[in-house]
């Protein structure tokens, strides 16, 4: 992928959603680095965001997906997925398999980004959900439930 990846990814979740007859919001707002940031600048609640965090779990990254209020549990990762090693992206890895930067992921894999995705079933929990879109400007309001079904992620548990 591109370093200048955010334009892309953004249009592809976009051209994914409408695809699918998703109801969906699109909110420009204040550039934010953080799940706390993106809630002020959107107007919504911490809980209501999702964050999404590549993770290396034995040879391969995946995206995995969580309420914004939560923090990841490795050792359920590493049980769930029966690796010995989990660890977070670095920067460099994060742009050079996305093309984004770090509090851009969105919530998505194939075919938004090139990588697995797993879900913990916080993102399902309060029915709408906001997460970045590609850009640390741009976020999208969904239902979760569709969400769910255009995702497709591998759902289990693993935050505190």
């Amino acid at each position: 992928m591109s370093r200048r990846n955010d334009g892309r990814v953004y249009d592809r979740i976009v051209d994914l959603l409408t695809a699918s007859g998703c109801s969906f919001e699109v909110l420009e707002h204040a550039a934010a680095s953080t799940a706390g940031e993106a809630a002020a600048a959107r107007g919504s609640r911490l809980e209501q965001g999702t964050k999404a965090i590549l993770i290396k779990y034995g040879r391969q990254f995946g995206v995995f997906a969580m309420s914004a209020e939560r923090a990841v549990h490795s050792a359920k990762i590493r049980h769930a997925l029966g690796e010995q090693r989990t660890r977070f992206a670095t920067r460099r890895e994060l742009r050079d398999l996305t093309g984004l930067a770090p509090g851009s992921v969105p919530p998505f894999g194939e075919p938004v980004l090139p990588l697995p995705l797993f879900a913990d079933p916080s993102v399902l929990e309060r029915g709408i959900m906001f997460f970045a879109a590609g850009s640390r400007t741009r976020s999208i309001r969904l239902e979760a439930v569709d969400y769910e079904a255009v995702a497709r992620p591998r759902i289990f548990p693993f935050v505190r």
